[in-house]
């Protein structure tokens, strides 16, 4: 504040980004408690008994969280729309209108009796840069957005938006809330008729930034402060039948079995195989198995599960799937066994973050004093989507334990407050730029 009396007692009029010295911005901080206190009422919004929430996009919980983030940035004197896919969009101006805007943002919505931090941090921190620049009379060149995506945990669905990928199918998707996708929009004043019309072109942000807790447990374990993601790993996802046959469990010999869930077994353990046995940071996992008839005393028939992988590179995922499709048929020969593989999902494509914005990132958080570790995210996150429509970037702080997704997880305040500044300093480099 001291600087903006300075610069206007001085004749300067408002202090601008392109007033700012090194100094000026690494002195600019947010105002921590303030962060502090609008995650802990966000996160009354869906309260469990645990201490996490439970938010799912479109619940009742979801819509009025989405009002206490209206009110919250219209507090700190942002403009606010809703574009046609319900994500709300709020707006502080900048002194070129002409200059396309950056953005920075997350979402609200929750697993089911997920954690407090997860998606909320990004949105909550976005809107205090914006009221941390007021406080400091400073408006950027460029217009900054703060952007609440939809239904983030029901697969992008706000973001995937933007890029206009939303299609009738995806509208019909049923939500954790009960709602299709198309009601929930609904629901919260978008128009999923006119879904098209959210669509952003390439260049219409000038950049984007997502600050998030890791949902790991690298940092933490590692004692470092400031994660700078290079990419966001694809994540591909098929649904694995296995066809035997039925039979009483009692009369039918060893030899003469077409068991499922022996060959699915056999099948698990292949994954893990294939996955670990070449270097690098990919994963595959077989998270869900159902076999049928499922009694006791007759061998399963059929086996339906999971089958997912994850990896920076979109080559190596199709290699290892390759690689698992090969060792279905020889295992489906050896018990006389089916093994299909359907597509569960759209892929979700391997986004690398532009490198630029992720020099500025680490530049910030040094300038800050942090440590700092240069890191993929093995989780999905709006950001991979609009990175193909705008340079981005993304900061991780510690979750401790690596929790998330629980009512466990927890960051610790000053990883907060470290992430949030190290943001605000990231969007002041950004506008410069």
């Amino acid at each position: 504040m001291f600087l903006a009396i300075f610069l206007l007692v001085a004749g300067l009029g408002e202090a601008t980004a392109e007033n700012l010295t090194k100094n000026t911005a690494s002195a600019m901080r947010v105002n921590a408690a303030r962060l502090e206190s609008d995650l802990r009422t966000l996160a009354e919004y869906g309260k469990t008994t645990e201490g996490g929430v439970n938010r799912p996009a479109f619940s009742e919980a979801d819509i009025k969280a989405r009002r206490f983030v209206l009110e919250t940035m219209k507090d700190a004197g942002l403009s606010i729309r809703l574009d046609e896919a319900g994500n709300i969009i709020g707006r502080l101006d900048g002194l070129d209108v002409s200059l396309p805007p950056l953005a920075a943002g997350s979402h609200i919505d929750s697993v089911p009796n997920g954690g407090r931090f997860d998606g909320a941090l990004g949105v909550l921190a976005a809107i205090e840069c914006c009221r941390t620049l007021r406080d400091n009379n400073i408006r950027l060149r460029h217009p900054m957005e703060v952007i609440v995506f939809v239904d983030e945990e029901g697969g992008l669905v706000g973001s995937r938006a933007t890029l206009g990928e939303l299609d009738d199918r995806a509208l019909d998707v049923i939500t954790q809330s009960g709602m299709t996708v198309r009601e929930g929009i609904s629901a919260v004043g978008g128009s999923p008729g006119r879904i098209k019309a959210a669509a952003l072109k390439k260049g219409g942000l000038a950049g984007y930034l997502e600050l998030h807790i890791e949902q790991g447990n690298v940092l933490d374990s590692r004692k470092i402060r400031i994660g700078v993601v290079e990419g966001i790993v694809g994540i591909n996802r098929w649904e694995v039948v296995v066809e035997g046959a039925a039979n009483h469990a009692g009369t039918t010999p060893m030899e003469g079995r077409q068991d499922a869930l022996l060959a699915a077994a056999h099948l698990i353990t292949a994954v893990n195989r294939i996955v670990t046995t070449i270097p690098g940071r990919q994963v595959g996992t077989v998270g869900r198995i159902k076999a049928e008839p499922g009694a006791v005393n007759v061998i399963p028939g059929k086996v339906t599960m999971s089958l997912e992988l994850r990896d920076l590179d979109v080559r190596k995922i199709n290699s290892l799937f390759s690689g698992i499709q090969k060792e279905a048929s020889l295992i489906g020969e050896k018990t006389r066994t089916k093994i299909s593989f359907l597509e569960a999902d759209a892929p979700s494509l391997p986004a690398l973050l532009d490198p630029d914005v992720k020099k500025l990132t680490i530049r910030s958080a040094g300038e800050l004093g942090l440590s700092i570790l240069e890191m993929p995210s093995g989780a999905g996150h709006d950001a991979q989507n609009i990175a193909r429509i705008a340079p981005t970037g993304m900061i991780f702080i510690p979750s401790a334990a690596g929790i998330s997704h629980s009512p466990q997880e927890f960051s610790r305040p000053e990883d907060l407050e470290a992430g949030a500044n190290v943001l605000l300093l990231t969007l002041v480099k950004l506008d410069g730029k």
